[in-house]
């Protein structure tokens, strides 16, 4: 007879905001929406 038992720990750390970087994701992201918005507008065109 064969017994495995398996053990999983999970450990989960808040992440710190950088008030740095959060504002530049936030610029990347306004920049990637226009950048999507105008290739939209780009294929509408076609």
């Amino acid at each position: 007879m064969t017994l495995n038992i398996f053990f999983f720990t999970l450990t989960i750390n808040k992440r710190k905001v950088d008030l740095n970087k959060e504002s530049r994701n936030e610029l990347a992201q306004k920049l990637y929406e226009q950048s999507k918005d105008r290739q939209i507008a780009m294929h509408r065109l076609m």
